[in-house]
C-alpha cells in the first residue's frame, strides 16, 4: 500500500468536533479497521481536538484547528495542532487529572486517554504559539 495523507482545517467551534472524529475515521476506515481500532482513534482525536478549542483557544470560536494525517503501511499518524496559548509545562499537562479549566469541571484525563488508545503520543508546545500533538497507532495487518 502507497503512503497516504490527508489534512483539514476547521474553526475552533465545539460542534466541529465530532466532525474531526468523523472525518479522521472515514480517512483511516481504508486500513480496514476493527470497530475496537476505529472507536480508539475516534476518541483520541476527540480529545485532542477539545483540548485545541478549550485550552488553547479559551473557547474562542474564531481560531483554526488543523490536522494532518498521514499512513504508511499499516501506521497512521495523526497531528492535531492550534496556535493558541500553548501548554507552560507538558510534563504537568500530561499527569491524569490535571486541567488548566476547573471551573469548566474538566476530567483532566485527556492525554492519558490519547495514551490509552493510541500506540504512542508526543506533546510539543510554546508559551503563546500553540500546540501539536503528533499520535501514532499501528493496525492490524489488512486480511
Amino acid at each position: 500500500m502507497n503512503d497516504n495523507i490527508m489534512k483539514i482545517e476547521f474553526l475552533s467551534k465545539s460542534q466541529n468536533e465530532s466532525f474531526a472524529r468523523v472525518a479522521v475515521a472515514a480517512f483511516v476506515s481504508q486500513l480496514d479497521p476493527t470497530i475496537e481500532e476505529l472507536t480508539d482513534v475516534k476518541t483520541a482525536v476527540s480529545e485532542a481536538v477539545t483540548n485545541a478549542i478549550i485550552h488553547g483557544y479559551n473557547s474562542r470560536d474564531d481560531e483554526m484547528v488543523y490536522i494532518e494525517a498521514s499512513i504508511k503501511e499499516t501506521v497512521v499518524t495523526i497531528m492535531i495542532q492550534d496556535n493558541g496559548t500553548g501548554i507552560e509545562d507538558i510534563n504537568l499537562a500530561r499527569q491524569p487529572l490535571y486541567t488548566s479549566r476547573p471551573d469548566l469541571e474538566r476530567s483532566g484525563m485527556g492525554f492519558t486517554v490519547m495514551e490509552t488508545f493510541m500506540d504512542s503520543l508526543e506533546v510539543f508546545s510554546e508559551k503563546n504559539k500553540g500546540t501539536k500533538v503528533i499520535m501514532k497507532k499501528k493496525f492490524l495487518s489488512l486480511n
